[in-house]
């Protein structure tokens, strides 16, 4: 690993719009390669914060070669920024900054491989994962993207070396050139609507995962739902490989053991990290990814077994008297609750936030596994409806530090062995983001006496 050359960019003008987690590292990454760069951000302190050259790209982008646009600013849908409208009046691109890295690897001279993983839900696991399985095989790796590290902040890789990134939808709708050598489509369920128009939207830009890929190149999909299914028949001219985590593909989860054509890899039972069938194909995903990247079929299973999981994801926190505490906060909708849901036939549920369309109705089938809800945030009153249509014992809390007593009481009261904060809901109404509605989570149930009486 090494650092991008000074004059990697040199003579290049961007313009970067959003100076957060995503714009800022941009900037700064475009600014070291030698680039001219104008940055901007609505929030007055973030540009003051910021220590860059200022342009509001509303008032024009003449002279620019290109809009570097935080994913988390629309540029369709639902109403385009300013700063967008600007670059479509300029004739310029809007680009992702995985984009510029792939262009800056190749400006560079090395020939890198590229791995793209998306999906509804498990992109991260699986990209922590596959970044684990490649470390552990000695392959020089970088993660990132949408997890972790920006794309414009990792290292220069030599020729051997393989970036994994995890995509978002609003990232992969914002490439222009950059090829996956491998790709995976974990699984789509309704997402980010209100970007992309609907469903079919969404899925065209999940699809871009694929774009520009040769004759060759890996596309694995998962299996496990009908909507990324059907991606498969779209995709001609690659390898193109099925994951499952419960039903026979390519490469696939049964009776426990992850397996391919070649025969079996590993028992899921061996990797505690990564329980039930939604984990066994992100697994599956990855050992796919891992094998078509030239590692060894032993050092795939020792790297699946190793995996230690991802915070907020089925993360059990805590024991206390005889009851697992399990944060799942990155579990924001209802497909990806479902999947914690799932794993466990007794529990206590902690769900709750900002909605998104359907709510929790699509949770009924797995709802007589809920012995008590205890339900938290602004769409509470709407969850309690459909959890007494259930017939499902309930109350709303209202706060975390609220619910987290209450489903001590209830987990004694019910004989319940799981308390799963696992919202099917955004965070925003309460929370910064997923990350700290886990981590008051966590503190709360190692720390009883910080909860507050329900």
């Amino acid at each position: 690993m090494s650092a991008f050359p000074p004059t990697l960019f040199a003579g290049r003008r961007f313009a970067v719009a959003g100076l957060g987690r995503n714009g800022l590292p941009a900037a700064r990454a475009l600014l070291a390669m030698g680039a001219e760069v104008s940055a901007w951000d609505d929030r007055p302190e973030a540009r003051a914060e910021a220590g860059l050259t200022l342009h509001d790209p509303a008032l024009g982008l003449a002279g620019f070669e290109a809009l570097v646009l935080s994913p988390g600013i629309p540029h369709a849908l639902p109403a385009p920024h300013p700063a967008a409208l600007a670059a479509r009046r300029a004739g310029i691109p809007i680009l992702s900054d995985a984009e510029l890295l792939f262009q800056a690897v190749r400006a560079a001279g090395s020939e890198a491989r590229f791995v793209g993983i998306t999906g509804t839900n498990g992109k991260s696991t699986t990209t922590a994962l596959l970044a684990h399985i490649l470390s552990g095989a000695g392959i020089e790796s970088a993660a990132g993207g949408n997890l972790g590290v920006p794309a414009l902040a990792l290292p220069l890789l030599g020729e051997a070396g393989v970036y994994v990134l995890e995509m978002s939808s609003f990232m992969l709708e914002r490439l222009l050139t950059l090829r996956f050598d491998a790709a995976a489509l974990l699984n789509l369920s309704p997402d980010h609507l209100d970007r992309h128009g609907d469903m079919a939207g969404y899925v065209a830009a999940k699809r871009h995962v694929f774009d520009r890929q040769r004759v060759g190149d890996l596309a694995a999909v998962g299996i496990d739902d009908g909507q990324s299914a059907g991606v498969t028949r779209g995709l001609h001219g690659r390898r193109v490989v099925t994951v499952s985590g419960h039903r026979p593909a390519d490469v696939w989860c049964g009776d426990g053991t992850l397996r391919d054509g070649d025969g079996p890899i590993l028992a899921m039972s061996d990797a505690p990290a990564l329980p039930g069938p939604h984990n066994a194909q992100n697994a599956a995903a990855a050992a796919a990814l891992a094998l078509v990247l030239g590692v060894p079929r032993e050092a795939v299973a020792t790297g699946i077994a190793g995996f230690a999981g991802l915070p907020h994801r089925q993360e059990r926190v805590a024991v206390v008297d005889g009851v697992a505490w399990v944060n799942d906060s990155k579990a924001t909708n209802a497909d990806a609750a479902a999947r914690a849901l799932a794993c466990y036939d007794r529990l206590v549920w902690i769900a709750g936030g900002i909605a998104k369309a359907g709510g929790i109705e699509a949770l009924r089938p797995l709802l007589p596994r809920v012995a008590h809800a205890v339900l938290i945030g602004r769409d509470a009153p709407a969850l309690a409806r459909t959890l007494a249509d259930a017939g499902v014992p309930h109350a709303v809390a209202g706060t975390l530090d609220a619910a987290v007593p209450a489903a001590r009481a209830a987990a004694a009261r019910t004989g319940s062995p799981v308390v799963l904060l696992s919202p099917a809901c955004a965070s925003f109404d309460q929370f910064a983001g997923f990350e700290a509605r886990g981590e008051r989570f966590r503190q709360l149930a190692l720390t009883p006496d910080l909860a507050r009486s329900a």
